[in-house]
């Protein structure tokens, strides 16, 4: 059995806070739903790298559950960090916290799972350490984590099995 180097979730941590504009919301007086994803993505590579000290790339967004709007009287906060790893891929657990900046309310208004692949020079796959929980929230995110890679990996297939029949000819051919 092979020893890997292990690192804790805060190692990975990223904290990222923003203003929120009007040129960032919808039609709907929040922040554009594209915008917050964009933000997600930022800081989850950031946390992958951090933990994995290579190049990553983005496998997949397992979510984005959007759970409350976010207000341009708000300003928005990331907390992003590796919640589990496999031998060259990192589950990576996304919150996104609105704050009322007059009244200093904080509400749960987003979370997210990524999936990062670390990748060697060569562009191939590379070993990474274990993560390993310290917080509740941490042990509770690492303790539920493989039934969320079942869910993936069927997920995967069924995407796999799905993109074998989609026409890719140009529709105006």
């Amino acid at each position: 059995m092979e020893e890997r180097e292990e690192k804790f979730c805060k190692e990975s941590l990223v904290v990222k806070t923003s203003r929120i504009f009007p040129i960032d919301t919808n039609n709907h007086n929040s922040l554009f739903g594209g915008k917050l994803m964009s933000y997600i993505d930022d800081v989850a590579s950031i946390s992958a790298s951090r933990h994995s000290r290579s190049d990553v790339v983005t496998a997949s967004t397992d979510s984005v559950d959007f759970l409350m709007p976010i207000r341009p009287t708000d300003s928005v906060c990331l907390e992003s960090y590796v919640s589990h790893t496999g031998r060259s891929s990192m589950e990576v657990f996304v919150k996104v916290i609105a704050e009322n900046l007059k009244t200093g309310e904080r509400k749960l208004a987003a979370t997210s799972f990524l999936t990062f692949v670390a990748l060697d020079e060569q562009g191939k796959p590379t070993l990474i350490p274990k993560v390993v929980p310290q917080s509740q929230e941490e042990i509770m995110l690492f303790n539920t984590a493989d039934e969320r890679v079942k869910i993936r990996k069927d997920r995967r297939e069924h995407s796999k099995a799905f993109a074998s029949v989609v026409n890719t000819n140009a529709p105006w051919s």
